[in-house]
């Protein structure tokens, strides 16, 4: 269950904040399993830099978190991680992609979006999908924390988004260990890291609707052993059973012929 004062402020405000999520050697064992992903990517020529997403290369990219360690799958699982996003989506909900983003001092921001107006076209009437940020340092603005424009999870078209909405922005604040539930219309941007020496680990778990199409086609990028490591629950959230939104014992199978 979550919290009656969480389920409002995520409904009110479009996100909230749950401190200590990670502690001690488990937030560690998080820790160390990113940096050894990146350590990964670069033994294999890649620098992690996304020029899509991000003006320069101190902005650090790591995609398919779940194939990179099983500690990220438990994170997925994680009963108020998904609590939370169960409380936004419903208990229907696949997980479409978990990325992080790492930035380091002199990273500049991405352009500002909605996770659901980049999977979805307008109106957005409700909430589809929905972002629970692991926060792996303390975040704050100076760091490159994610900016967020409030009151944009009311926005049901691109025409209502202000010229000055990167000026409207407030960073998120939160301190490492915590995650922020972040619901997709919300609009929003990584900050920029004006520090001299402070590194800013942030991983986000995206999770939809199964009626959208995930980000990530799990089936064709998670290895075999990471599949075979799954159980019944585990293959439904990543989507990986044989169908796709059928939700048996949901309104279809109620239905009774006149």
């Amino acid at each position: 269950m979550v919290d009656v004062r969480l389920r409002e402020q995520l409904r009110d405000e479009g996100f909230c904040i749950v401190e200590g999520v990670l502690r001690g050697d488990a937030l560690a064992r998080v820790r160390d399993a990113l940096d050894a992903a990146v350590e990964r990517n670069r033994a294999r020529g890649g620098g992690g830099h996304d020029g899509r997403l991000d003006p320069n290369a101190a902005n650090i990219r790591v995609y398919n978190l779940p194939c990179q360690d099983p500690v990220f799958i438990t994170l997925l699982r994680d009963p108020q991680a998904l609590a939370l996003a169960q409380a936004v989506l419903g208990p229907h909900l696949l997980v479409s992609n978990f990325t992080a983003n790492i930035a380091l001092p002199g990273s500049g921001s991405m352009n500002l979006h909605s996770d659901q107006a980049l999977v979805i076209p307008p109106p957005w009437r409700a909430p589809w999908a929905m972002n629970v940020i692991w926060c792996l340092d303390d975040v704050r603005a100076e760091n490159g924390a994610t900016r967020y424009l409030p009151g944009s999870h009311r926005y049901s078209g691109f025409e209502e988004v202000p010229k000055d909405a990167m000026a409207r922005t407030v960073a998120f604040e939160a301190p490492a260990g915590a995650i922020v539930a972040m619901e997709g219309r919300l609009w929003h941007t990584s900050g920029a890291n004006v520090t001299k020496d402070e590194r800013r680990r942030m991983m986000f778990a995206y999770y939809s609707t199964d009626f959208i199409r995930q980000q990530a086609n799990w089936e064709a990028v998670m290895p075999a052993e990471v599949k075979d490591g799954l159980d019944a629950e585990g293959r439904r959230l990543f989507g990986l059973g044989p169908a796709g939104n059928t939700r048996i014992g949901g309104a279809l199978t109620r239905l009774k012929p006149a």
